[in-house]
């Protein structure tokens, strides 16, 4: 992958992360939090769409390398709630 390549990704990332702290409303952090959000977002969504046997409606697809918006928004959106829940857990005890 080229440089290019991987500043489209981390862009994508931050708009999927973005969307998932507003979704879920717990925010982790700023832009690079939100970029690692969509990541794992992403992995955690795949994840889910996969086992469940989901198509991947909105695909992004850049020199070769695709990225599932769709699957990456509700993944971060389950992944920032599921840590706020957790975290409002441990200030509440």
């Amino acid at each position: 992958m080229s440089l290019m390549d991987w500043i489209v990704l981390f862009g994508v990332a931050a708009i999927a992360g973005s969307l998932g702290h507003a979704l879920s409303g717990y925010s982790l952090g700023g832009r690079l939090v939100a970029t690692a959000v969509g990541f794992v977002g992403a992995l955690v969504g795949r994840w889910m769409g996969s086992a469940l046997s989901l198509p991947e409606p909105l695909l992004i697809v850049f020199r070769g390398e695709s990225f599932p918006l769709l699957w990456s928004i509700l993944g971060s959106v389950f992944f920032t709630a599921a840590l706020g829940l957790r975290a409002r857990r441990r200030q509440q005890q």
